[in-house]
């Protein structure tokens, strides 16, 4: 793809990662429904926190490849040095293999230290460490291929990749888990054989998605290699070099994702240690289960639009900044956001206002009204989630890496204190948790802001960018909202007064959408 190819089209490949990153949301949601009945109460409590042991293990080694690896390469190749950005692919497989392997040998064969010393409550633990700990090399080697694309401005490989890898893992996860429940019936740890199933669709999904790259690059060898060769720039980067400048890039990103790691374990755990005064560990742990399937799962869907755009964005950002075009650079960022304020903005009106319903519909066993209180509250976090991302991606464009992670740092400290102050002081309990979730990006984005004014000149164009769709946005929400109403004094019915609802308000957000834009408004 050529360089003004790429500087066109970034938003329609964002557009494209985007749609497939919702599907890969909705196809998680969906398939954990079975995945819990299967493997019951206790096989999802083990799979749950196995889980998050692999995910600070992953974060540790190999988060912030696909974006490092895209940022440095979309930077080479804006000088048309695809010699160099070809060593720095091979120096990112070399680093993604050392890393990737040293964790998952240190998962694999500590993973009975772990369930014995962190986890003793949850006997056979280590099963489903064991099996995810390969994982961690598969998934670490595949994001520097995911980079690799990216930075090329090829968005349609990803996308591509995490529909496969999301179907066959949602595939492998039931079936493995529905065989080992039924293998080990009676046995001491079934449950978390039945867990371990779960985690092997974690494995083989991103054991497709890297033969998927092997596959697509063996066939584009010959089209690489032919630019390598035709390239003439004198300078080439060594090794050694390459790898410090990969770990440069990388450090600064996993440290701001650690940042928000910290705070939901910190959000747990000043939560438990104040409920538990007043209230039973069932009821801890049932107020728990709601927020964090009731309000972040659901809010996960939309804010993913914005990692998807952010993604698209980061090497066109980086092509502009490399020529000196503070201009195309505060133009792909107004760009970015007006896209995704299309889409995020009727999200956050429609959590709101059909919520309630759509808990009901999706997660029966949890308490729908907590949850909607929940929505009403910390919905508008869809916004600020969305325009942190984006600002955050921005910065780390044109080489302010460090600028995201002191403001998550800053934002965390806040966090802290805005949580316990509502915990302890104004006894909001559950709430206090929703509040500092929308408190913490909205911090960043304004910081972000702050620098990306100071360094390029950014100025946010409120009404251009949010009127529009926010005028559209409650005007669907109060169409949708009559017609749920209605349906359901009438019927009685959650899903059938639903579904009318949903069509209604799609069909008249894009409706006044236009009108609005064929008025100028």
């Amino acid at each position: 793809m050529s360089d003004k190819s790429l500087r066109s089209n970034f938003l329609v490949q964002g557009g494209i990662l985007a749609l497939a990153g919702i599907l890969v949301r909705l196809i998680g949601m969906l398939y954990r429904i079975p995945v819990v009945n299967i493997i019951g109460s206790d096989g999802n409590g083990i799979y749950s926190a196995a889980y998050n042991v692999y995910n600070i293990v992953l974060v540790l080694s190999s988060y912030g490849l696909p974006m490092a690896v895209s940022k440095l390469i979309s930077a080479r190749l804006a000088d048309g040095e695809y010699r160099n950005s070809a060593q720095i692919f091979r120096s990112a497989l070399i680093l993604s293999v050392i890393t990737g392997g040293l964790a998952c040998a240190l998962l694999y064969f500590g993973s009975g230290w772990i369930e014995r010393t962190l986890y003793p409550g949850l006997p056979g633990m280590a099963i489903p460490l064991r099996v995810l700990a390969p994982t961690v090399l598969i998934v670490a080697v595949l994001g520097v291929f995911r980079g690799f694309y990216q930075g090329h401005g090829q968005m349609e490989p990803t996308a591509l990749s995490q529909l496969i890898e999301q179907i066959v893992n949602a595939l492998v996860s039931v079936a493995a888990g529905y065989f080992l429940m039924r293998a080990y019936t009676g046995q001491e740890f079934q449950a978390a054989h039945g867990a371990a199933g779960s985690t092997l669709g974690t494995c083989l999904g991103a054991l497709s998605a890297l033969v998927f790259f092997l596959g697509l690059t063996l066939v584009k060898r010959s089209v690489f290699r032919e630019k390598v060769e035709a390239d003439e720039s004198r300078e080439t980067i060594g090794t050694g070099f390459t790898v410090k400048l990969i770990l440069v890039t990388v450090i600064p990103i996993i440290l701001g994702q650690t940042f928000t790691n910290i705070n939901s374990v910190l959000d747990d755990i000043l939560f438990n240690s104040t409920a538990v005064r007043t209230m039973s560990a069932t009821e801890v742990a049932t107020q728990l289960g709601t927020y964090s399937t009731c309000f972040i799962l659901l809010l996960s869907i939309p804010q993913g639009i914005a990692s998807s755009m952010s993604a698209s964005m980061l090497p066109s950002v980086v092509q502009s900044y490399t020529e000196h075009s503070g201009k195309g650079v505060r133009r792909k960022l107004s760009q970015t956001i007006r896209i995704t304020m299309i889409i995020a903005m009727p999200c956050f009106i429609g959590m709101i206002v059909l919520g309630e319903p759509l808990i009901r519909i999706l997660f029966a066993r949890y308490d729908s009204q907590m949850g909607e209180h929940m929505l009403w509250i910390g919905a508008i976090s869809v916004i600020f989630t969305t325009l942190q991302t984006i600002t955050t991606s921005a910065l780390q464009g044109i080489d302010r890496l460090m600028k995201p992670v002191i403001h998550s740092f800053i934002s965390m400290l806040i966090h802290i204190v805005l949580v316990l102050v509502l915990l302890l002081g104004f006894h909001m309990g559950i709430y206090s948790l929703v509040v500092g979730y929308v408190q913490f990006p909205l911090v960043v984005f304004l910081l972000n802001l702050k620098s990306l004014r100071e360094l390029v000149h950014y100025r946010l164009h409120v009404s251009r960018l949010f009127l529009r769709p926010l005028l559209s946005a409650l005007v669907m929400g109060a169409a949708s909202r009559l017609v749920y109403a209605g349906l359901y004094r009438a019927t009685d019915r959650v899903i059938i007064s639903f579904l009318p609802a949903f069509v209604i308000a799609v069909v008249v957000y894009f409706g006044a959408y236009i009108f609005l834009k064929e008025h100028r408004i």
